[in-house]
């Protein structure tokens, strides 16, 4: 039997995504966004309001990093989502994490995630920020040779029905190939 229950943001999980960018006099500014993902192979999209710094940063600078947030940073990433860029100016600061001048665009890397997309601002529209993946980098720790091991990455997932965070690791299936049994 099933239950109706609360209407929320109820696909699970949700990723938790840092999206840095740089203020106008070059400091950095993250903010975590769980209502993000791929749009296309090399194009992600972020659903945040105008209101937010950082979607005003992206629009100046003309880009922005997405990176992947893990339990090990997760006191980091949910602080990032507290507390406002409008109202806090050292917010990055205060987070203890440090950061690394993308070489490909005008923004942020954060060394300590270990996963990090590099975009480039495409356009707003009424479903947020639309970017362009130009380059992707990954920390050697969660490396298997030149393949990101996922459960080296220790990604952290957000929970709308309890406002949890959970760790994203254990493989359970193989993509592409086990539903070739029902063929």
């Amino acid at each position: 039997m099933r239950k109706n229950i609360k209407i929320t943001e109820g696909i699970f999980p949700m990723p938790v995504l840092m999206i840095a960018t740089y203020n106008e006099d070059g400091s950095i500014d993250v903010m975590n966004a769980a209502w993000g993902t791929m749009y296309d192979r090399d194009q992600v999209i972020l659903n945040l309001t105008e209101s937010h710094k950082t979607v005003k940063n992206i629009k100046a600078r003309k880009a922005f990093t997405v990176s992947i947030a893990d339990e090990k940073n997760v006191i980091a990433a949910d602080y990032f989502g507290i507390v406002s860029g409008n109202n806090t100016k050292d917010k990055f600061e205060k987070s203890g994490l440090t950061a690394t001048k993308s070489e490909k665009v005008d923004a942020p890397i954060i060394n300590e995630f270990p996963l990090c997309l590099e975009c480039e601002f495409i356009e707003y529209n009424d479903y947020g920020v639309l970017g362009k993946v130009v380059n992707t980098t990954a920390d050697e720790k969660v490396m298997n040779g030149d393949c990101v091991d996922i459960t080296k990455v220790s990604a952290i997932a957000f929970d709308p029905y309890t406002h949890g965070y959970y760790k994203v690791a254990e493989r359970v299936g193989e993509a592409f190939k086990d539903g070739m049994k029902l063929k």
